[in-house]
């Protein structure tokens, strides 16, 4: 006896005739009455009482169709569900970001478009030390990271380049870098750098200006190294998308002239994914973001 059996059991009874019934079900019919034969001898019960023109149900057959009906929908919803899930439809990501994704909104679209057209897979986010990122994807504990490039990656990471943008300096209102028409990276030589957790921008000023820099606290995120430079700590060079975002008393927002340097994000992920949920979040990223570079041509 198998789920063949519920089926065609149920035809029968919905259609009260064994020629109908098996013409819903594309059979012959005595192929159809020797499957009812041997789901009656299985069970040691009769289901139908057949009449010349019709059949109906005994008393077994009236208590085996809710019971019949129920599992043959659990067993199509279960098939349905396998599938789904082997599709990516549906299923849970653990993804990891860090503060400067939010501030420029990527963060924001990609999830929300994802969401959109995935409404059934459930997102875990959260904010996370970019340090730890890469490691934490590597291990399992996070599917996705957002972190901001260029960064060093485990061998087992791939990453996915997105918006690129330069790095402004963040100093208190009194500073007397202030008073200057622009700041230059030559300028900054006797300051204390506060250092975000991409230091790239830093290093890249300091080697502009050809000097090394005198580096000061490393905080963990934006937030933290701008809450310093609000404290007179030192000044702070930092992603262009804080600003308007990150807004601290006694501290503002200056370019660096002649700064070439630029960071990005990138959505990094493990290079043999198995989990077709997050293979097909990285797919949309990399689907969507294609659209974006076109567009933008």
């Amino acid at each position: 006896m198998d789920i063949r059996h519920f089926r065609y059991f149920l035809a029968v009874a919905q259609q009260r005739n064994f020629t109908r019934a098996a013409q819903v079900l594309g059979i012959a019919p005595p192929t159809l009455s020797r499957q009812i034969q041997d789901l009656e001898s299985a069970l040691g019960v009769r289901l139908f009482i057949r009449q010349q023109r019709q059949v109906s149900l005994t008393e077994a057959g009236q208590a085996l169709l809710p019971e019949a009906d129920a599992t043959v929908r659990q067993f199509e919803l279960a098939q349905r569900n396998a599938r789904r899930a082997g599709r990516g439809e549906v299923g849970h990501i653990e993804l990891g970001y860090v503060a400067s994704a939010v501030y420029s909104g990527v963060l924001q679209r990609q999830v929300q478009a994802f969401s959109r057209d995935c409404s059934e897979v459930s997102l875990s986010v959260q904010e996370a030390p970019m340090a730890d990122l890469p490691v934490s994807v590597a291990e399992g504990r996070f599917d996705l990271g957002y972190v901001r490039s260029p960064m060093a990656l485990p061998q087992e990471l791939e990453a996915i380049g997105l918006n690129s943008e330069g790095f402004v300096l963040a100093l208190t209102d009194d500073s007397w870098l202030t008073r200057l028409k622009g700041i230059s990276a030559q300028h900054l030589q006797n300051e204390t750098f506060i250092l975000p957790e991409q230091i790239s921008g830093t290093l890249q000023v300091a080697a502009q200006g050809g000097y090394a820099p005198r580096l000061g606290p490393q905080p963990g995120g934006l937030v933290a190294v701008i809450a310093l430079v609000s404290l007179g700590q030192g000044v702070a060079v930092v992603p262009e998308s804080v600003v308007g975002h990150i807004s601290l008393p006694n501290v503002i927002y200056r370019p660096i002239e002649g700064c070439e340097a630029r960071s990005w994000l990138s959505l990094i992920y493990r290079r043999f994914e198995k989990s077709p949920v997050v293979a097909g979040y990285i797919a949309k990223v990399k689907r969507d973001f294609r659209t974006v570079e076109a567009a933008a041509k």
